[in-house]
């Protein structure tokens, strides 16, 4: 059973049944029959389904937001925006699929050779539960538009969304197996991806997570893509705009209530500003308001689940003992929910709970540098290597040191944000692939060989 536990209350607000073996049969065949018809549709076939899919979303946001709010406690703002994105990466790969996977001409001793991309088949989807709508079309529309067929298997935490998501494509005019859900516990994931009908493999999550996944692929010899965790640093130096910088990475920080992998973790500041913009951030901080996530004025809703605040605290609780000097918050509040309010640790050195892991939740960590080496040495002291900023006036300096970040997505004076234009991914245990772009396409299809001659 998929039970959904509303995080702002505590109480269940849904539940469903995990798939039979039947039911689970059924959903693999259909994926698999379709394909067939898929992949003989054409460009402007597929586009016109994904533009009716992000049209129906759009016309039905005010329904579809609320049961992410409902599920996972995100902010019903930030909840509406998912939906937007959503439709927006879907109207994207329908725009500019055809172009993304042109017939690339090169020249050898043929009379005439080139590289054309094909669709594999069955995609299966493994995603978290932070952005149940946004990941499930950052996997899903690059991958149909390619002329492949999906299966999403998402958090047993949502399967309201899960549901909502699958009902979308089937009410657009989706044919029967192009997409869909699977209602599935954890455990039950590997016999799907060791299934002959899929043939590979995206997934969202936990670093952990991930090298199961990719190892249960690799014995199968299917290619996956890996979106794992980050311990994302952002390097201040002392000649940024101070009030800009502060103000990008309060947002940066606390967007979901913290849980997000490409969120700014460590931030890493120059000494002679350090004391300034620490004193700026705190103020920035002090400002959101923590509460009630259906309530569109609430800046940062509930962690998750119980068992994910407990471990942010634990985190927090060890980084003070350590050494960090509590500005804000740092105490679980009393009251219903799994609430956790905006915490700032500054004095944060390496070594620290803080610094060395992964922090999903509303914690912000400052991290005092000596000077630019001193920043960028300890910005790449991490096992992770997703994301990261760099905060300087001098645009070329920022530029010329995103060369040195180890780091899958480096932005100068901006916030880090995934973009359907714009490859995003990770590197060392952030995992490996690139999603959305003109990369992203190119994941999951087969780049073959023509040649030709005379």
């Amino acid at each position: 059973m998929l039970t959904a536990i509303n995080p702002a209350t505590g109480e269940k607000v849904r539940e469903r049944p995990a798939e039979t073996a039947s039911s689970l049969e059924t959903k693999l065949t259909a994926a698999r029959s379709a394909f067939a018809d898929w992949r003989a549709t054409s460009f402007a076939e597929r586009a016109e389904l994904l533009r009716a899919i992000a049209a129906l979303m759009r016309r039905e946001i005010d329904q579809l937001a609320p049961l992410m709010t409902e599920e996972m406690g995100k902010p019903a703002k930030e909840a509406i925006g998912e939906v937007n994105k959503a439709a927006w990466c879907a109207e994207h790969y329908a725009e500019h699929a055809q172009d993304y996977l042109a017939r690339q001409v090169i020249e050898s001793d043929a009379r005439l050779s080139y590289v054309q991309h094909l669709p594999l088949g069955t995609v299966l989807g493994i995603l978290p539960w932070n952005a149940p709508f946004w990941l499930a079309f950052r996997f899903s529309a690059p991958a149909l538009m390619a002329g492949n067929t999906c299966l999403m298997k998402h958090d047993p935490h949502v399967p309201g969304c899960a549901a909502a998501i699958a009902d979308v494509f089937a009410r657009a005019g989706a044919p029967e197996g192009l997409f869909d859900a699977l209602f599935l516990e954890t455990p039950a994931v590997e016999a799907v991806i060791r299934d002959r009908r899929i043939q590979a493999v995206s997934f969202t999550g936990s670093s952990r997570g991930g090298s199961a996944v990719a190892s249960i692929a690799a014995s199968e010899i299917k290619p996956a893509v890996l979106e794992l965790g980050g311990s994302d640093p952002s390097i201040v130096l002392a000649d940024a705009d101070l009030d800009t910088a502060a103000s990008v990475l309060k947002t940066s920080r606390i967007i979901n209530a913290g849980q997000s992998c490409i969120a700014a973790k460590r931030l890493i500041v120059e000494e002679p500003v350090y004391e300034a913009f620490t004193e700026k951030l705190a103020s920035e901080l002090e400002a959101l308001k923590l509460g009630d996530p259906s309530d569109m004025e609430t800046d940062i809703g509930p962690i998750a689940r119980a068992d994910l605040r407990e471990e942010l605290h634990r985190q927090v609780s060890e980084t003070v003992r350590q050494g960090a000097k509590p500005d804000l918050g740092g105490e679980i509040p009393t009251g219903p929910g799994f609430f956790y309010p905006v915490t700032l640790l500054r004095d944060v050195e390496p070594g620290m709970c803080a610094f060395t892991e992964e922090t999903f939740g509303p914690v912000a960590t400052v991290i005092r540098a000596r000077d630019r080496e001193h920043a960028l040495s300890m910005a790449n002291d991490t096992p992770y290597g997703l994301a990261a900023s760099i905060w300087t006036v001098d645009g070329d300096r920022g530029e010329a040191m995103a060369r040195e970040i180890e780091a899958g997505q480096v932005s100068v004076n901006g916030i880090v944000k995934t973009d359907p234009r714009l490859p995003s991914g990770g590197i060392k245990r952030s995992g490996y692939g690139r999603e959305l772009g003109p990369h992203g396409i190119l994941e999951f299809v087969n780049a073959q060989q023509v040649w030709i001659g005379e």
